[in-house]
């Protein structure tokens, strides 16, 4: 019988497969099996891409594998086929691909089953408990408002690495009552019963959701464009509820971890299902647990960023891109690629639809339905009781100006804050001043690598370049005609922050804020003139 040697990809920059042999010939891995390798001095994790009767050397050259890792493949094939194209598309080698497509612990050749873990969460008491029985604990409130954010709870190791040492802190809130604790044994998700309905949809929401729910099962791109506020997420929600009634998932991919708790919070209080996040913030367990429980069908929505896109899934039924004109979208080291043009071939592939949300749609995506290839969605109204923000443009010409603020300006900004309201002030420069001028001869402080303008920091009297990042200590004479009459031109955030405090001071409340967590909330711009 002709020996057949494996086809191996393994993590390294080379564009090539690696042939080994295998001692036992008639249960040789699969593709998408992992088997440890020898590499060199090293032993490395490869993966399986298929077989062949010759080698790429010498027979008596041509080294064993160490041993077989997994009995079955780790991708289902519409997967396994993403991943072989991508490689091809993007240029990049094969075994790097596959091994970015898994999670951490099983490029380490970690067995792809979940182990038991303790999973902590609020007890009922702890619910319903007003927090200000903890602040002479500060440990412990900080470990309930955490849980607070996961209805669902957290795994002991990922309280743990937001949390370091604070098992005693645990260990005091069980006694208290106000959390529980439990073994979960498998890949476990709850579902909830409780989960709130929805608002009544309006005429172009309803369109929407009609129009993909009608498209499950078939492949069809949607631009569901929506101004801010129109209600795209109720869009999701629906068509997600209409495809897990269907027994099929949905992966929803946003483009940034800071947007996935305020996701995860909404879909898991509106939707009855299982409702599983993967992003970069997990832990390597969680963040393996979750693969597997979606590969597995033990979870009905994957809420994710970028690299979510390359989980498996069970039954495929749905992909939603939200914000897809995010440049978030396209890693930029590594392996790079597109998780919105993925999503778009691994939906084309599975004959699923594919929504793409966002307010401001990438021009490709409007290219696309210029050319009917996506269908587009439009929600051109708010939903609800919702209104759009007033805005005022205010004329600054002749009015006196302290440092780039005008006092119409200062007046609204103490007049919003006496009201218990927030403020956020919008500054497109750093530092104190954008340019340092010469007053008598016109000298500016360039810098000496990229000849860019130096930035004016005035808390420690240095100048910065913001293009290359070269700095030195600021003249305090003109390089050219040696006058001391140099002028700051421009305002900057460290310029105006001191007008600032004093408005702020003269309404006895200073509020900064990052966040719109208030509903009146007045925005104002200021642009520097140089």
């Amino acid at each position: 019988m002709t020996e057949l040697y494996l086809n191996v990809a393994v993590p390294t920059p080379l564009r090539r497969l690696f042939s080994y042999r295998c001692k036992d010939q008639t249960q040789l891995p699969a593709p998408g099996c992992r088997v440890l390798v020898p590499f060199g001095q090293r032993k490395l994790v490869g993966i399986v891409v298929g077989t062949t009767n010759k080698s790429g050397t010498e027979q008596k050259k041509t080294k064993f594998i160490h041993h077989v890792i997994d009995d079955i493949p780790l991708w289902p094939q519409e997967l396994w086929e993403l991943l072989n194209w991508s490689a091809l598309y993007y240029q990049h080698p094969l075994g790097d691909v596959l091994h970015t497509a898994l999670p951490a612990l099983l490029r380490t050749g970690k067995e792809a089953s979940a182990e038991t873990v303790t999973w902590w969460q609020l007890s009922e008491h702890g619910k319903a408990q007003d927090l200000s029985i903890l602040q002479r604990a500060p440990k412990q409130l900080a470990i309930v408002k955490l849980l607070q954010q996961h209805p669902h709870g957290l795994s002991e190791e990922a309280l743990l690495a937001q949390h370091p040492g604070q098992r005693d802190a645990l260990k005091r809130l069980s006694e208290k009552n106000l959390v529980i604790s439990h073994q979960v044994n498998d890949e476990s998700f709850p579902s909830n019963p409780d989960a709130q309905p929805g608002p009544i949809l309006n005429d172009e929401q309803q369109h929407a959701v009609h129009s993909i729910v009608d498209a499950l099962g078939t492949y069809q791109a949607f631009l569901l464009e929506g101004v801010t506020g129109s209600g795209k997420t109720e869009v999701y929600l629906n068509c997600i509820s209409a495809c897990i009634l269907r027994g099929q998932q949905a992966l929803v991919l946003v483009p940034e971890i800071g947007l996935t708790p305020q996701m995860i919070q909404r879909f898991a209080r509106r939707l009855p299902y299982r409702v599983a996040v993967l992003h970069s913030a997990l832990t390597d367990r969680e963040r393996l647990q979750t693969w597997l429980a979606a590969r597995d069908g033990k979870v009905d929505v994957i809420l994710g960023t970028r690299s979510a896109i390359f989980t498996p899934l069970k039954s495929p039924g749905l992909l939603i891109i939200d914000e897809e004109h995010d440049a978030s979208f396209k890693q930029q080291d590594g392996f790079r690629y597109s998780a919105r043009d993925l999503a778009i071939w691994r939906a084309r592939h599975n004959h699923i639809p594919i929504v793409l949300g966002s307010a401001t749609p990438s021009t490709e995506s409007l290219f696309n339905v210029q050319r009917e290839k996506f269908q587009l969605l439009p929600l051109s109204q708010r939903a609800g009781n919702a209104k759009p923000p007033r805005l005022h443009l205010l004329d600054m010409r002749s009015q006196p100006i302290e440092e780039g603020m005008s006092d119409k300006l200062i007046q609204l900004m103490q007049q919003h804050l006496q009201n218990n309201n927030q403020v956020l002030l919008f500054l497109n420069r750093r530092g104190f001043s954008p340019t340092l001028m010469c007053h008598d001869c016109g000298w500016i402080a360039r810098c000496q690598r990229c000849d860019a303008h130096m930035t004016y920091h005035h808390s420690d009297r240095r100048l910065r370049c913001h293009h290359c990042g070269a700095e030195r200590r600021a003249e305090t004479a003109c390089q050219e005609c040696e006058s001391k009459n140099l002028l700051t031109l421009g305002a900057g955030t460290e310029r105006i922050e001191p007008a600032t405090t004093v408005a702020c001071c003269l309404s006895n409340f200073l509020m900064m804020a990052v966040t719109l967590s208030r509903s009146k909330l007045f925005v104002s711009f200021v642009f520097s003139s140089c």
